[in-house]
């Protein structure tokens, strides 16, 4: 089992910091509020959430259209593009100030492993940190109701001023608290996983002769990993994991040095 590093627990008041939350699963989701109520009496919190569900759509940016920023209250905005347009476009100015930390969730399931990958959450997260902002992803281990908030909200509430002092670039962290009552869970930091993924599709033709096809997602499967992200919350501990932006392996990069490539 990982080293179990901390505890969500305590309540000593940090220092202001200036939060944009964002999300995937748009303005109206209750983990996205329930990090408002959590972060709004310390911080100074801005929200630009889209405006509807955009899971999945992993680090799309919108090029060639415009990108609407509707108010829904002071300081909240429901954006019309991704996730990493919340972030992207926000940051260049389509606010009047610039956040000091981005905080993207709470997701509504978990991205652990290779879910990063597809995650528009954690896209968002990585978004800010390519422009240089401090910057995480944080989810809960469950899709479907009842959600657990407590610990996901308050980690980020006491650790909101130490996240963003201890970045030093080039790296955002990524999240996963196991979905479970209560405020106090352990902490491990983590490497992601290795998910499986055996999705399926539902398919049809119609009269016109146009095939359509459903994905239907099953539970992803982990492998036993000592030190995972997986094997942290399914221990019941909170997993933080540092994901670098320029990875480097150095054993392919060995074995591909080797390789003689045909250029005629």
């Amino acid at each position: 089992m990982p080293t179990l590093l901390g505890r969500v627990g305590g309540g000593e008041r940090r220092d202001a910091v200036r939060i944009l939350l964002t999300n995937d699963d748009g303005i109206e989701s209750p983990g996205l509020q329930a990090l408002v109520d959590a972060l709004g009496g310390d911080h100074e919190v801005w929200v630009v959430a889209p405006d509807r569900e955009r899971s999945g759509t992993s680090h799309s940016i919108t090029l060639h259209d415009a990108v609407r920023f509707r108010p829904v209250s002071e300081r909240r905005f429901a954006c019309g593009g991704t996730p990493a347009d919340c972030v992207l476009f926000s940051v260049l100015g389509a606010l009047p100030v610039k956040p000091e930390l981005v905080v993207s969730g709470i997701n509504l399931g978990p991205n652990l492993g290779t879910d990063i990958i597809y995650s528009a959450t954690v896209a968002a997260a990585r978004q800010a940190a390519l422009m240089g902002l401090a910057s995480v992803a944080v989810s809960v281990t469950s899709v479907r109701p009842p959600f657990h908030f407590d610990a996901a909200a308050l980690f980020v509430a006491r650790n909101a001023e130490t996240i963003a002092r201890t970045w030093k670039g080039d790296h955002f962290l990524n999240v996963n608290v196991p979905n479970q009552p209560g405020e106090v869970l352990p902490l491990t930091i983590t490497h992601p996983s290795r998910r499986t993924y055996r999705d399926r599709l539902s398919s049809f033709v119609a009269p016109n002769k146009d095939s359509y096809h459903f994905l239907q997602s099953v539970p992803a499967e982990a492998e036993a990993d000592p030190g995972s992200d997986w094997e942290a919350v399914s221990g019941g501990a909170i997993s933080v994991s540092p994901i670098y932006l320029h990875p480097v392996n150095h054993v392919d990069y060995l074995a591909y040095e080797e390789v003689e490539f045909r250029l005629q």
